[in-house]
This record gives structure tokens, C-alpha cells and sequence, in this order.
């Protein structure tokens, strides 16, 4: 199909298009976790309590839940390129203007504006993979995407811990982790495209793209409203499943290194525990998308096996309850990193959910009102464990973290499944 404009075809290019949503979450979690890093310091310098800095996390929480929903129905109406373009220029601004915050005030200002920036990276790149790839390869893409935030999040410690002794201040590792998507973007306006619209495509691509693609063609139209979304059990089945079971994963990235010094240990001497559970997030992205993969291209249906792997990790993640009750520093990092994998196995699974069971045009606005509820939860959550943890200890904390999956479980098995008979208004797929 590149015969008429004389331009190469770039082999296998939609593993390309996943390598730069991978490289956009990687830095989107750079920019986010780069203030859980510095908070040991902050949290000294500006005599922050565990409920002060909860406020701030919420201000972030605020804006990104509000957002997801938002950012979704723009991407839907924008297009993907123009959509992710937009929202990575403007969290990269916010990043690095947090160099310029002052006290409590400040980084709540900015975390806010960041959320609202960041929201939509999840909607867009869930999106693009709809777009770009088949069902039986879509768990590998998002498994790969989301990775990004596992990698992210390990690298922010070590470079924004580099810089903090470099520089000695906090205000230049602002400024540099703010470039970085800056970067990107110039990549990404260069390379992303519509597949059947792409000069680089090859047409074997092309027709393997258009092939694989779950359950039938794509439907012209504007996107479905809100309201029409709502009234499907699988969109529901989606929000309340990542409303349950995302706060972990906040807990985790923003809270773990304060919950490691109340456990008696320093934040420079447990730098290489602190990486484990996304070391262990990273593999299980990984490990459920290969699962669900090989389980489909053996027979199974894809909502079958999306939901096995969910059936199998979720409950398996109660064993957190023994970091509840332990001191021993290499258990409680070696807890963390399972759960941490177990988790991130059920992740892919809900960040692929919304691209099988519905019609690309709902695909982003139904990431974006889970991403709204996953947002929800969250918010309650860490104004809670501020509190809790300020009040007592993480101990509860803990244990209402190890039992809440197992509801998430329930919801999204019983609820996530195929249409009983065909959707009049082609929006819900049979998967």
C-alpha cells in the first residue's frame, strides 16, 4: 500500500506505536512519583504531617478522577494523537513548574494541575491499542503500556534521590523530570497515525490489524453518551471493579516509603526494597497478559480468559494481611512484591476490559469513567489512611488493603461478561 509515495514500511510498527505509550507512561509516572521520593525530605523541611501530605495527594486525586472521565470523551473526540499530544504538553508544563512551589499551598496547586494533565495518558493509550491491535494481542500492548508505571516508579527514587544529593535541593529534580515529555511528544507527532491511514504501514499489517480485531467492525458515529454507557453492567462491572482494586496500587506508589520509616527503617537504607514491588508489578503486567494471551490463542474466549486471571490474582492479594503484623524487612518487601505482581496481573485484565467488550468509539470514554472510579476510591483511601495511620498505625490500613480485591473479584466476574443477545445500538460487544 506504500507503493504510490515511495515510503518504507517499518516492520511489525504497531509494537512501535505500544514502545511509545510505554515510554509515555514511564514518564508520567517519573513526573508523579517524583514527589513520593522526595516526601521523607519535604515532610522535614516544611513540617508536614501524614494527614498534610494526604492533602496533598488528594489535590492530585481530585483533578485526575474528574479528568479521567473528561479526558476520555475528548480523546474520543479528538482522536489519539491530538489528545495524548495536548495532555503530555501540559503535565510536562505543570512538572516542572512545581520547582517554583511554596509550602502546602503550593504543591497542592500544582499536584492538582498535574492530576487534570495526567488523567487522560490511560483513556489515550487505551485507546490507541483498540486502534492499533488484535484481540489475542491486546493484553501483550497493555501489559507493556502499563509496565510503564512499574518502571517509573522505579526509576524515581534512584534519579530523583541522584539529583536531590546533586543538587542539593529539590527544586532542579522539578525541572528535569518536567522535560522529559517534552521529548516524547516530539516522537510521538512524528510516528503516531491511524493504522489504515499510516505511510509506514505495511499492508500485511494492515490486513493482520483489521483480521484480529474481537467481534466485528468498527461502527461509524459519534461516540455513545454517558448515560447510554451507564445503563451496560460491563461498564459498571469495570468502574466498580477499579474502584476497589486501584487504591492498592496508590497505597503502594505514594505511601510506601512513609510506611517503611514508620516501620522503623530509613528511606536511604531500604532504596533497593523500595523498588522491589515494581519490580514485581512490572512482571505481573507481564505474566496476566501472557496468560490471557496464551489461554486465547489456545480456544478460550477472551472475556473467559481475562476473567480467569482476575479470579486467580485477586483473592491471592489477602497476602498482605501478614505485612500487617511483621517487623522483618525483607518479608515485608517480599509481601510487597507479590501483591505488587498480583495486582498488576488484574490491571491488565481491567485496562484491556474497556477495548474487548465494547466498540472502539465507547472504548476511551469507558477507560475514562473507570479511571473516574478507580479515582474515587483512591480519594477515599488515602484521605483515610492519613487519617488512620496519623490516629493508630497502617495496621488497618494493611488489612482493609488485603480484603477489598476479593470484592473486586466478585463484581468483575459476575458482571463483565458478554451481551445475552445482541446490543441493538452496537456499542457492547460479544467477547
Amino acid at each position: 500500500m506504500n507503493g504510490d509515495n515511495h515510503v518504507r514500511s517499518i516492520r511489525g510498527l504497531r509494537w512501535w506505536i505500544a514502545g511509545l505509550l510505554f515510554a509515555s507512561t514511564v514518564i508520567n509516572f517519573i513526573d508523579r512519583q517524583s514527589l513520593s521520593a522526595l516526601a521523607p525530605f519535604l515532610k522535614v523541611e516544611y513540617h508536614w504531617s501524614n494527614q498534610d501530605f494526604a492533602i496533598i495527594l488528594i489535590s492530585f486525586r481530585i483533578a485526575y478522577t474528574i479528568m479521567q472521565s473528561v479526558g476520555g470523551r475528548i480523546l474520543d473526540r479528538l482522536g489519539t494523537k491530538r489528545g495524548l499530544s495536548l495532555t503530555v504538553a501540559f503535565y510536562s508544563l505543570i512538572a516542572a513548574l512545581t520547582s517554583t512551589a511554596r509550602g502546602l499551598a503550593g504543591f497542592s496547586i500544582f499536584r492538582c494541575l498535574l492530576g487534570a494533565g495526567e488523567a487522560p495518558n490511560w483513556p489515550g493509550a487505551t485507546k490507541a491499542v483498540a486502534e492499533w491491535f488484535p484481540a489475542k494481542e491486546r493484553a501483550w500492548a497493555v501489559a507493556l503500556f502499563d509496565s510503564g508505571s512499574s518502571i517509573g516508579g522505579l526509576l524515581a527514587p534512584f534519579m530523583v534521590l541522584f539529583m536531590y544529593r546533586h543538587f542539593h535541593s529539590w527544586r532542579p529534580v522539578f525541572l528535569v523530570t518536567g522535560s522529559l515529555g517534552f521529548l516524547w511528544l516530539m516522537v510521538w507527532r512524528g510516528v503516531y497515525g491511524s493504522p489504515a491511514g499510516h505511510p509506514r504501514i505495511s499492508a500485511q499489517e494492515l490486513a493482520y490489524i483489521s483480521q484480529g480485531k474481537a467481534s466485528a467492525a468498527q461502527v461509524q458515529g459519534q461516540p455513545a453518551s454517558v448515560r447510554q454507557l451507564l445503563k451496560y453492567r460491563q461498564a459498571w462491572g469495570i468502574i466498580l471493579g477499579r474502584f476497589l482494586l486501584d487504591p492498592y496500587w496508590y497505597l503502594m506508589s505514594e505511601w510506601f516509603a512513609i510506611f517503611l520509616v514508620s516501620k522503623g527503617f530509613r528511606i536511604e537504607q531500604s532504596i533497593i526494597g523500595f523498588w522491589l514491588p515494581f519490580v514485581g508489578a512490572d512482571l505481573g503486567n507481564f505474566f496476566g497478559g501472557a496468560l490471557s494471551s496464551w489461554w486465547i490463542s489456545h480456544g478460550w474466549p477472551v472475556g473467559r480468559a481475562r476473567r480467569t486471571v482476575i479470579l486467580i490474582f485477586g483473592p491471592s492479594m489477602l497476602m498482605l494481611l501478614a505485612a500487617a503484623f511483621t517487623g522483618r524487612y525483607a518479608l515485608l518487601i517480599g509481601i510487597f512484591g507479590y501483591v505488587s505482581f498480583a495486582y498488576s496481573a488484574c490491571s491488565t485484565m481491567f485496562l484491556s476490559l474497556p477495548a474487548d467488550a465494547f466498540d472502539p468509539r465507547a472504548v476511551a470514554s469507558v477507560s475514562g469513567l473507570s479511571g473516574t472510579g478507580a479515582g474515587i476510591g483512591t480519594l477515599i483511601s488515602t484521605y483515610l489512611i492519613g487519617l488512620i495511620s496519623d490516629r493508630f498505625s497502617f495496621e488497618p490500613v494493611m488489612i482493609a488493603a488485603a480484603i477489598i480485591p476479593c470484592l473486586a473479584t466478585a463484581i468483575i466476574v459476575s458482571l463483565v461478561r458478554g451481551p445475552r443477545r445482541p446490543d441493538p445500538a452496537g456499542v457492547a460487544l460479544n467477547f
